[in-house]
């Protein structure tokens, strides 16, 4: 019988009741699906959209917003390397614009690419980090995937093959090069080239080549005199317009004003990284003196070195220096200056003799010796360059063309990173999966077992003391769970059972309030049933199944839905139970990622949470509709 008649809906009073419920209808959905959706939008944000308004994420449709994302990534979410590589000035990649295309310069800059053959250390890749997001980039993820497949998934031979001690697969991470300054160096190891001969097969347009006059400007020239011009103009009685006109000279710069050479020595003495720094032939005796002066003989020096000169005269000076040692020690105390504690004489290598190796200088030399001259290179490539000295390598170009025939890669890469990132977590560490599975189903079991036997005899049998019973066990619910926390640890411990199964089952496997609902839906069953079963020759137990939870799949739906729920979330008692990292259910390796994780990669993992359940409600929600009005014999 419906609740209101088809001649009442007819009536004006009757559609405007109507209209009224099916909006609140409509407004209860919403304020259930908005949350979800929340989640859904935020687990694919990264701080450049974090703050964004609006359920859908503006890289979905806007290129301009995507473009942002992936120069985020690709920088691995620091904005001072965009500006060094890209000689620019942002603030935030949110400022960041896509550049005018120039595509017959960017062909110029590939070419010079594989003439050139740069050293390693001279480019990297990117998205191998995420350090404001915590998630695993795509880069990285690949960069796994290769060692996995080489070392057949033997994370113990990998570690002795490359010199590593990962305890995980989930733990290889790459730290993004950044050889600038002297505080780095490439550590030389096995893991180091075996990344090495990964980013080799990377595209172009994942890869940045390091910009030696952009950290010059970025991360040297803004920091002393911050990003105001005019400081540095009035400082250097100088007349720049910004800090893109300043330029780095490859040696001495004898033409500018003394605050401009100063500048120039502090930073190739004692900032800029040594690989980046050659010394020119003359300084050969100064370099012979400087190390007489610190070994005193030549025994010495061969014994730090492991060599075999006869005279310090045969000790040539370095074209590359080694990225570690006590030749790399010496070579850089010779750039920056080194006293001698006895004589108090300075040895250090003539400014003069100083002498830079970037990228950016190769590149202007090789643009000169294939186009002549500035006005040539204009008319072929169809720039306007004032002279070579103002042409940077157009990385950003390149970049925004590798990005513009990717957009669908890139798009489907944010949209579920951060959900592989929860997956990979989950699945590689420890045995969550596997923990939460063989739980959740033995707590099933156990509230479809004990929970409808209770129930039963207190229903069938109808005792003196089933009221006394009943209260007792709601009472059992007027205390929080976490009160009892403490008796149930104690006495699992004093029982041997910590860091069990049966820890975690048998606390909550008979339920005060399902017994109590067990025994009422059982009340309302005919008791000529039971009568005719019982006169067939039925045994209790057969009456028990084939008429008692023939007719209860509803609420036996609804049992099990409650203990399902209850131990697939259970997570401060798990935790408390299982202290032991092999018994650690999804709830718990869950939160531990949250503690070392950002908001997207939290959104994403309460988003793969929150699926099992929501499978698993939908699977039981045709048995609890069918048959919750009236139970129909089966």
């Amino acid at each position: 019988m419906p609740l209101r008649s088809t001649v009442g809906r007819r009536s004006f009073a009757g559609r405007v009741r109507t209209l009224l419920l099916y909006l609140a209808l409509a407004l209860g959905a919403a304020l259930v699906v908005y949350p979800l959706l929340t989640v859904i939008s935020g687990s694919s944000r990264s701080p450049v959209d974090l703050s964004e308004p609006g359920l859908i994420p503006r890289f979905i449709i806007d290129d301009d917003a995507l473009y942002r994302k992936f120069v985020e990534s690709l920088f691995n979410e620091s904005v001072n390397t965009a500006n060094i590589v890209y000689h620019s000035s942002l603030r935030t990649f949110a400022d960041l614009q896509p550049p005018t295309p120039a595509a017959l310069l960017v062909d110029e800059w590939l070419r010079f690419l594989q003439e050139v053959r740069p050293p390693p250390y001279a480019y990297t890749c990117g998205m191998v980090q995420a350090p404001i997001t915590r998630t695993t980039p795509l880069l990285l993820r690949r960069f796994r995937d290769t060692l996995f497949r080489r070392f057949g998934g033997d994370l113990e031979a990998l570690n002795l093959a490359l010199g590593t001690d990962f305890v995980e697969w989930n733990a290889l991470f790459v730290v993004p090069e950044d050889y600038y300054t002297r505080r780095r160096m490439p550590s030389g190891t096995g893991y180091l080239q075996a990344f090495w001969e990964f980013k080799e097969r990377q595209p172009p347009g994942l890869c940045f080549a390091a910009a030696v006059e952009g950290f010059y400007k970025t991360l040297f020239l803004k920091t002393r005199y911050s990003r105001d011009i005019e400081r540095y103009n009035r400082i250097h009685h100088t007349s720049y317009r910004s800090y893109d006109e300043i330029r780095l000279p490859v040696q001495y710069p004898r033409l500018l004003t003394p605050a401009e050479r100063t500048d120039w020595e502090e930073f190739v003495r004692h900032t800029l990284n040594v690989l980046w720094i050659r010394v020119t032939p003359d300084a050969r005796n100064e370099y012979h003196a400087y190390l007489k002066a610190r070994y005193g003989d030549i025994a010495a020096l061969n014994r730090a070195y492991g060599t075999s000169y006869t005279d310090f005269a045969q000790v040539p000076l370095l074209e590359t220096p080694p990225f570690s040692g006590r030749r790399l020690e010496d070579w850089s105390d010779f750039i920056s200056g080194w006293m001698d504690p006895d004589t108090g004489r300075l040895y250090l290598a003539p400014v003069e003799s100083l002498r830079l190796w970037t990228l950016e200088d190769r590149f202007r030399r090789y643009l000169r010796r294939r186009f002549g001259t500035v006005k040539e290179l204009n008319r072929c490539l169809g720039t306007s360059f004032a002279d070579f000295s103002r042409i940077i390598p157009p990385q950003q170009q390149l970049h925004y063309r590798w990005f513009l025939r990717h957009r669908t890669l890139l798009r489907r890469e944010f949209l579920t990173r951060n959900i592989r990132t929860v997956l990979d977590y989950v699945l590689v560490r420890g045995r969550a999966i596997r923990n939460t599975a063989i739980y959740c189903l033995l707590a099933v079991l156990g509230a479809l077992v004990v929970n409808p036997l209770a129930a039963y005899a207190l229903s069938r049998y109808r005792p003196a003391s089933t009221y006394r019973w009943l209260l007792f066990m709601m009472l059992t619910m007027a205390f929080p769970p976490v009160v009892t926390q403490i008796p149930l640890f104690l006495l699992l411990r004093n029982l041997g059972l910590l860091n069990t199964f049966a820890a975690l089952v048998l606390p909550g496997i008979a339920h005060g309030y399902s017994v109590f609902l067990l025994k009422g839906f059982f009340d309302s069953l005919p008791r000529e049933l039971y009568e005719s079963a019982a006169l067939d020759g039925a045994g209790e137990w057969r009456m028990f199944r084939h008429i008692t939870l023939a007719l209860s799949g509803p609420i036996l739906a609804v049992i099990a839905l409650q203990a399902f729920t209850v131990a697939y979330t259970n997570f401060m008692f798990a935790l408390l139970i299982c202290q032991d990292p092999r018994m650690w259910t999804l709830m718990v390796w869950l939160y531990q990622l949250q503690q070392q994780s950002g908001q997207p990669v939290i959104y994403a993992a309460l988003l793969v949470a929150a699926v099992p359940t929501l499978l698993v409600f939908l699977l039981c929600q045709r048995v609890i509709l069918r048959g919750i009005i009236i139970p129909t014999e089966q």
